[in-house]
């Protein structure tokens, strides 16, 4: 026994794994996250070989020649393209686990909690193919609030928005299951589109992903601010002259291309607030809401929903890496794995 824990130590093999759309992340028990790589493979496009994997493959947005293709696997947290989130996924493993092939770690990812038993397979098919000896998939509200610490094993309501680059999950969760939850598929990936459809319907200016993404965390806000920052400078093409141009951006515009996801997110929150049981309503009015993913780090998210819940809004520490975090704390307890993980 003493054996087997010391190999355990020395050699770690299981991993925890946030799959998402935008950033996939990896965590190994005692070491914590070994990987935070953005969720894009670039393969050759004559004979679909692999180029690059994660930030590589992200610095390619926008420049690739026509020989070269960049593929997002995922949409809305969920599998987009099967053999493409096989082979990221494959390098994302070797990757945490020093490149070394003779390890097949078990494996918990977390998914959306929406996510049908088609989907649920596919994940699990191609974590199987990546190298994985087993896998568990748990759902993604209940994975970020066990790694922002909120006390779900006990009696009482604990409210999580989970927002993150395809999806945004919120729920209410006690006694480790969740009372209720809806999972929208509106994240930070939807935030960039709409960013760059304002600076082209108002300044007629075609902007890439990237640069969309940049804007929306440079300027990028909920609710009014103090301090809004100084207006950007923007470069892309002029749809009119088909030129590149520089053009500026101010805070206010962004909050204003925001409004449609962001008004989104806050509907879906106040529409789970109605749908919990009376007496754990009256537990959220002393413990609030909990922000955890990408997306709770967009300025005011939290005061607007204070102002249309008025309810207390916190946001968690290190928000990005909630969900590998918690999905790491149920490697080492079966018992609880068994409890919060879906049924295979």
């Amino acid at each position: 026994m003493l054996l087997q824990r010391a190999r355990a130590l020395l050699f770690p093999s299981d991993l925890a794994v946030d799959l998402g759309t935008a950033n996939t992340l990896v965590y190994v028990p005692g070491q914590g996250v070994v990987v935070n790589e953005p969720s894009i493979v670039a393969v050759h496009s004559s004979d679909r070989s692999v180029l690059a994997v994660g930030a590589e493959a992200k610095a390619m947005l926008g420049r690739t020649p026509g020989t070269i293709e960049l593929i997002r696997p995922l949409r809305h947290g969920v599998i987009a393209d099967y053999d493409t989130t096989e082979t990221m996924l494959h390098h994302f493993i070797r990757r945490a686990h020093g490149a070394r092939t003779l390890v097949h770690p078990r494996v918990v990812i977390s998914v959306p909690s929406g996510i049908t038993q088609v989907e649920r397979r596919a994940v699990q098919e191609s974590a199987t193919q990546a190298g994985a000896s087993k896998v568990y998939l748990v759902p993604e509200p209940v994975a970020a609030a066990l790694g922002a610490g909120l006390p779900i094993t006990e009696p009482g309501a604990n409210v999580v928005v989970d927002v993150g680059g395809g999806t945004t999950e919120i729920a209410v969760i006690s006694l480790s299951g969740i009372v209720y939850s809806t999972s929208l598929r509106v994240g930070g990936d939807d935030m960039n589109d709409a960013i760059a459809l304002s600076v082209r319907k108002s300044h007629g200016l075609l902007i890439g992903e990237r640069r969309a993404e940049e804007i929306k965390i440079t300027l990028g806000s909920a609710y009014p601010q103090a301090d809004e920052g100084a207006p950007v400078p923007v470069k892309g093409r002029d749809l009119t002259s088909g030129l590149p141009k520089t053009i500026v951006v101010t805070g206010a515009e962004v909050r204003d291309a925001l409004r449609e996801p962001v008004t989104a997110i806050v509907e879906a929150v106040r529409t789970c607030l109605e749908q919990t049981p009376p007496e754990l309503a009256a537990d959220i009015v002393d413990k609030g809401i909990t922000l955890t993913g990408g997306g709770a780090l967009l300025a005011g998210l939290d005061r607007l929903l204070n102002r249309e819940t008025q309810l207390p809004i916190m946001v968690s520490d290190d928000p990005l890496t909630c969900a590998v975090r918690g999905a790491g704390k149920v490697l080492d307890d079966p018992v609880f794995l068994a409890r919060v993980a879906f049924a295979p």
